[in-house]
């Protein structure tokens, strides 16, 4: 008798996924409908990453090192003007470091490592920050990122344009098979897939001609942007620049119908 119960009770909980994927459909007559915003900004944001590391047998000059390349590299980012709350510098982290050297483990010494990052607003002061640094084995650029200080209003602002946007095409479409909108049943910004087989990427963009539907593009994380690799141990101003970051948001959202 307990077998069968707990067999009778694995069932129902095996299936209750397809149950309240199903139940969070309407049984009346609904319409399901996509809304999207994109806007296309210019970057005001841009943050240099740094690893200062430094492999010595006395643990003191491995750590006396790093620290000499981290004060130059925060009296660059103060020199030009970084956002002084942006400015971090992670605490030491102290290892042993081993090699293998004709097949035996070889000790190389103490490895003492510190990462360093700012963010500035200009583009000019990225560029000095790059052509004032020595470059090597023991300072290294690991990164540029831009992004956009801003983003989150404007994540909002474009939310609220594609629930519109859902709410006209919902009315058009009803317009045109002689209904009407009773109510919102749901909204949601995560694409939905109930028994339509309908999937994020599947969805056609306003504007797409009939038939041809396009992949939809990854949604953009609030640092999204050009991505700069750095090379060689002086960077010329030059080479440095950078592109547009793309927002988009979607909206899907159900709506009731008369019958």
């Amino acid at each position: 008798m307990k077998i069968r119960f707990l067999l009778a009770l694995l069932s129902v909980l095996a299936s209750a996924p397809a149950w309240s994927q199903v139940n969070a459909l309407p049984s009346q007559p609904h319409l399901l409908v996509k809304g999207q915003a994109e806007r296309t900004v210019m970057p005001d944001r841009f943050t240099l990453d740094f690893l200062v590391q430094s492999t010595m047998p006395s643990p003191g000059d491995a750590r006396a090192s790093v620290e000499r390349n981290v004060a130059t590299v925060l009296a660059l980012f103060k020199a030009n003007r970084a956002l002084s709350d942006s400015i971090h510098a992670s605490t030491l982290s102290i290892s042993p470091e081993h090699a293998f050297e004709e097949g035996k483990q070889v000790f190389k010494g103490t490895k003492v490592v510190r990462r360093v990052r700012a963010t500035f607003t200009r583009l000019e002061d990225v560029r000095a920050v790059l052509s004032g640094v020595e470059s090597g084995p023991e300072l290294q650029i690991t990164g540029i990122r831009s992004g956009y200080a801003a983003a989150a209003g404007l994540r909002a602002e474009l939310k609220r344009e594609a629930a519109q946007q859902s709410r006209r095409s919902a009315e058009g479409l009803a317009s045109a098979y002689g209904t009407r909108i009773t109510g919102l049943y749901t909204i949601s910004d995560v694409a939905p897939s109930f028994a339509y087989g309908v999937q994020a990427g599947m969805w056609p963009a306003p504007g797409d001609e009939a038939g041809v539907t396009p992949p939809a593009p990854p949604a953009p994380t609030a640092d999204i942007g050009a991505t700069v690799e750095v090379t060689g141990t002086r960077v010329a101003p030059e080479t440095l620049q950078t592109g547009t970051i793309t927002f988009n948001e979607n909206v899907y959202a159900i709506f009731l119908i008369s019958p």
